[in-house]
């Protein structure tokens, strides 16, 4: 059998390093280059491994025999480096939130499906063992019918292009409402209908962009949602954030604790304590199912349809917080 042929866009965000480590790791894909527009980004990599470097994206693109590309650039560049792919006949798998507004969102996906191509939406929660257990466990049933989910993605201020509006296009509302809020439409099965949010800078003053955030939901089948999304861990945090959920049903509670697989070190050299997790690779899982997904014929497990319904809520969020009133989703 052939060899998948995957190209990579843009190493701006962090998750590309993890994302390039899985593909190198999956013997039934070629890794045919990377484009970037800032080299010293990407130069280590294309050394070391040998891969093909393309200043212009567009040039990857340019290569007829290619199926895929992981886009992994600034939020704001999502869009056109979907669409350009799309029409170039490859398949995309695109790093979150998917865009920074519901328009642009749906002509990625227009134009993915005009051409015949899968849209994946990076979304490597849904592979955390944590996590699939307690998927496993809702569908048979165990808690009964969801009631109400109450999660927290608290991270730490990421700094760089996040914190540039311009590129970022929101704050810790938009960065860290998508991942958990996947998980939420996903356990229910169900549609955000309202949102109401609450952003502000409270942790670091200079950001031109909010740092704190708590997003409320409600969900069409009746389902309530709460989320904490602030850039509240420190420097001298342990880790960079969390990723939890209480999920309560009409006969029980799940408690999801996504990182709990790790080791604790405390070092003199380093200065701080440190978890080391220890669990399996969600990173890896994730782009091996859209890998996999491609040489079988199969839509991608998580699509760009699910990246909008997790940024449109984020955005809605935003437009709360300006009316101070809840904001009605469409269905």
């Amino acid at each position: 059998m052939s060899k998948l042929r995957v190209g990579m866009i843009s190493f701006a965000h962090g998750h590309a390093f993890s994302y390039l480590h899985a593909l190198l790791a999956l013997p039934e894909v070629e890794l045919v280059g990377i484009a970037d527009e800032v080299k010293s980004r990407v130069e280590g990599v294309v050394t070391k491994h040998g891969i093909a470097f393309y200043e212009d994206y567009r040039d990857l693109l340019a290569i007829s025999d290619m199926d895929a590309v992981v886009i992994c650039s600034e939020n704001a560049f999502h869009a056109q480096q979907t669409i350009d792919s799309a029409n170039a006949k490859k398949h995309v798998i695109c790093e979150k939130p998917l865009g920074i507004s519901v328009a642009e969102m749906e002509r990625m996906i227009a134009a993915c499906s005009d051409n015949g191509v899968q849209l994946m939406t990076a979304f490597p929660c849904r592979y955390l063992p944590a996590v699939i257990n307690a998927k496993q466990a809702v569908d048979r049933g165990e808690i009964g019918e969801i009631i109400a989910i109450k999660g927290t993605n608290r991270g730490s201020m990421p700094g760089r292009w996040f914190v540039e509006p311009e590129l970022s296009g929101g704050g810790a509302l938009l960065d860290h409402t998508v991942h958990v809020m996947d998980l939420m439409n996903w356990f229910t099965g169900s549609k955000v209908n309202e949102v109401y949010a609450y952003a502000a800078t409270l942790f670091h003053e200079e950001l031109k962009v909010d740092d704190a955030g708590m997003i409320h939901v409600k969900f069409d089948n009746g389902a309530f949602g709460v989320l904490d999304t602030s850039w509240s861990r420190s420097k001298t945090f342990p880790t960079w954030g969390d990723v939890t959920m209480e999920i309560i049903g009409t006969k029980g509670t799940i408690s999801v604790d996504s990182f709990a697989q790790k080791t604790e070190l405390y070092s003199d050299d380093v200065g701080r304590g440190q978890y080391l997790y220890w669990g399996d690779s969600m990173d890896h899982y994730m782009v091996k199912s859209f890998v996999d997904a491609l040489i079988e014929g199969k839509a991608s497990p998580i699509s760009g349809e699910d990246g909008l319904r997790s940024a449109e809520v984020a955005l809605a969020g935003y437009e709360s917080v300006k009316s101070g009133q809840p904001v009605k989703l469409s269905s």
